[in-house]
């Protein structure tokens, strides 16, 4: 009987299982990350805001208004930046390694640069319309809306029971 050779890797190749990390543990990835990052913007901004600190009429900074829209904006674009840099370069925030969690494709690839961005932007600026509409319309794989978008997921990295593979992707969860 002949095999087409499309089908031989399929029959011989081993199914490559990836374990889906779970809520909890992303959510823990990302407070170290915010925690991490929050320390370095302020002492980032106190270090540029330091002459001021001996300005005789400080209210005349704030009078602007308007001004806490733009300090989100600032924040979100450094963590955007933060997110999509180790994502993009080995799959793993800082929190992400702590935790032994990695972005990946849904595949099992490690993510480009764009799909990091999209990926990122949802974590940036609308984590929590981006989890919960996730939860609501989620499938099986535990993404976030964004992480959809991106065609990512986020697994939990344990030593790997089958070899590597071209073919046939199964996924667990992390429970």
């Amino acid at each position: 009987m002949d095999i087409p050779s499309d089908r031989v890797e399929d029959i011989t190749s081993k199914p490559t299982e990836l374990s889906l990390a779970t809520w909890s543990d992303r959510f823990f990835a990302w407070l170290i990350d915010f925690i991490i990052v929050t320390i370095g913007i302020e002492i980032l901004f106190y270090a540029a805001t330091f002459p001021l600190w001996f300005d005789t009429n400080p209210e005349r900074l704030f009078r602007g208004g308007g001004i806490g829209s733009v300090g989100f904006v600032v924040r979100s674009l450094i963590f955007l930046v933060y997110w999509t840099y180790f994502e993009s370069t080995n799959g793993q925030s800082i929190g992400k390694r702590i935790l032994h969690l990695k972005t990946v494709t849904i595949s099992g690839e490690t993510i480009d640069i764009k799909n990091a961005l999209i990926e990122s932007f949802g974590k940036a600026f609308l984590l929590p319309l981006d989890v919960i509409l996730g939860w609501i319309f989620t499938n099986d794989k535990r993404q976030r809306m964004f992480n959809r978008a991106s065609n990512t997921i986020v697994i939990k990295l344990k030593p790997n029971r089958y070899e590597n593979s071209n073919g046939n992707v199964h996924y667990t969860k992390d429970y």
